[in-house]
């Protein structure tokens, strides 16, 4: 059995944005979301800057004693959540809980609320470590809240492919609904990692920007004055169903679903494959499974993390699946607004890609003064463009070496 699989409805929590609308606004503006860490101690770092949440109240959808108990990117997960299901119509009469799933992806789950209780572990003794822990930091609970707040009883886990989680998330439910395990699954991811010691290894690591005195130019996508990407958090969650399950709630479509590829470089832990062989692997094969040609491609929403080896490794790759060619397909990289957020950039970067698909408009790459050679052939957006594309692509690479692509179509009513 073969469905068809649309999106009716997307939560997102953003350094420019607590909901779709907002986020989408903010990139049409072209507005960075870098500024100050303002959660720890930053004075002895490399890098002092990130792209945290502003403004992020979980009481618009948790209690407050609730919350106390809750990782942020628990809390994330289900504020996203409920955006996402309030926008795509859902309640209760309209979903059969033993066919409704959920899989929201994080690279590191709570790791704010795991460090925290080895502090006080070691400053306080064992009586006042959180009786909490447990469920607060482990990455699976994210999906499991979010089925006991709406009684979703179909498959439920999280999956951990460090900056590909998202998209594995939206990919593997995706498949599921084609496949007809589910009708409707709840999918996306959610990040919190900006914590001291997370902070402090990705520094030691040498991965993050230390463009401190300009952050909102930090993160800069294929330019030559790249230096590291600019670490952030948040979530994206959306509701991934089968066209019928759509149609017979009369729910509006915000896109579809037509592809999907997941694979590895099998290369290195933590660098890309210089050439982008298994980048370039991943953008063939899901648009093979879309059953679409490469010439149809209009717009590619690049993984684009401003980071020396990862972007041109990215740009290779896009050169081996479409060739030089400076017309199509447009490319743009969202982080160069809202910067990496890590398991939740896919997810969120897919709603960026929905929202252009919809509108018609491709936003801007902000801070891409100075291209790098690899740029040369490709049309690399560097202002708002209304191009009406009907086919976008959506990449997410990880650490590891997971490569993820899925292939959006616009809706057009049939």
């Amino acid at each position: 059995m073969s469905n068809r699989v649309v999106i009716t409805g997307a939560g997102a929590i953003t350094p420019i944005g607590n909901d779709p609308k907002t986020f989408w606004h903010n990139l049409l503006l072209g507005k960075s979301g870098a500024g100050e860490v303002t959660r720890f101690d930053v004075t002895d770092m490399p890098s002092k800057i990130s792209g945290e949440v502003k403004n992020f109240d979980p009481a618009v959808s948790i209690d407050p004693k609730e919350a106390r108990r809750l990782d942020l990117f628990a809390q994330f997960s289900i504020v996203a959540s409920d955006q996402a299901i309030k926008n795509a119509g859902l309640t209760s009469d309209s979903i059969n809980p033993k066919k409704t799933g959920v899989i929201i992806g994080s690279g590191i789950g709570g790791i704010i609320t795991l460090l925290s209780n080895y502090e006080i572990l070691l400053k306080r003794g064992i009586r006042k470590v959180s009786p909490f822990t447990i469920p607060m930091m482990i990455p699976d609970v994210a999906s499991a809240l979010v089925a006991i707040r709406y009684n979703l009883r179909g498959p439920n886990y999280c999956i951990t492919s460090a900056c590909a989680s998202g998209a594995h998330a939206i990919g593997e439910a995706y498949r599921m609904v084609r496949e007809g395990v589910a009708d409707i699954m709840v999918a996306g991811g959610s990040e919190a990692p900006i914590h001291t010691l997370a902070y402090s290894a990705f520094c030691k690591a040498k991965a993050l920007t230390t463009r401190n005195d300009d952050p909102t130019c930090a993160s800069r996508p294929f330019d030559m004055d790249r230096d590291g990407f600019l670490i952030a958090e948040g979530a994206g969650i959306l509701i991934i169903e089968k066209l019928e399950n759509a149609r017979s709630r009369e729910a509006e479509i915000l896109a579809e679903i037509i592809g999907y590829k997941a694979n590895a470089d099998a290369f290195h832990i933590t660098a890309p494959h210089p050439d982008g062989l298994g980048a370039a692997e991943s953008m063939f094969g899901a648009i093979e499974s879309a059953n679409i040609n490469v010439e149809d491609v209009d717009y590619v929403n690049a993984h684009g993390t401003s980071t020396l080896a990862g972007d041109i490794s990215e740009l290779k790759a896009i050169k081996t699946v479409f060739g030089i060619n400076k017309e199509k397909p447009i490319i743009n990289s969202t982080k160069s607004m809202i910067g990496h957020m890590l398991g939740a950039a896919g997810a969120t970067e897919l709603i960026a890609t929905i929202m252009t698909l919809k509108t018609g408009i491709i936003h801007a790459s902000i801070n891409l003064d100075n291209p790098i050679p690899e740029c040369e052939g490709l049309n690399i957006t560097t202002e708002n463009i209304t191009a009406h594309p009907r086919i976008a692509i959506s990449n997410s690479f990880g650490f590891g070496g997971h490569n993820a692509t899925i292939v959006l179509k616009k809706w057009e009513g049939s």
